[in-house]
């Protein structure tokens, strides 16, 4: 699958309106689109940095009346390159995000890197962007 790129990640959503409004005003990306199932009472809705057809995006998944999932065992994080990272925690943290690892060096290595959490609890780690591409250990 030379000619492969990635569209979107999946995740599901207690409270819709609590997720976008997370990802836009706090994260600063966008609301690309919004498709509602009422046949199968689920709504989707697209968020991300620029259009689908430049860059990968999320998916976020509210299934009607399902206000809390578990997340198990399996999934890690989200990962977003940042050009300033000790700048964007502190935007985060006065906008009310929760971050729980603050900025700073990776253990064993230099990339800096920090964690946030969205509302949901899933975790979405920060990359300086200048080392972003090099690989944590380096």
């Amino acid at each position: 699958m030379s000619n492969g790129r990635i569209l979107h990640t999946m995740i599901r959503v207690g409270d819709l309106d609590r997720s976008i409004g997370f990802y836009t005003d706090v994260m600063g990306m966008q609301l690309l689109r919004k498709n509602e199932n009422e046949q199968y009472e689920y709504t989707l809705a697209f968020v991300g940095y620029g259009d689908e057809s430049t860059g990968a995006v999320i998916e976020l998944t509210y299934n009607w009346g399902t206000t809390e999932y578990e997340h198990g065992s399996a999934f890690g994080h989200i990962a977003i390159g940042v050009d300033d990272i000790y700048a964007t925690c502190d935007t985060l943290r006065a906008a009310g995000a929760n971050i729980t690892r603050e900025p700073g060096p990776v253990k064993g290595g230099s990339t800096e890197i920090a964690f946030v959490e969205d509302p949901d609890g899933y975790k979405i780690e920060l990359i300086q962007n200048k080392s972003a591409s090099a690989g944590l250990g380096k």
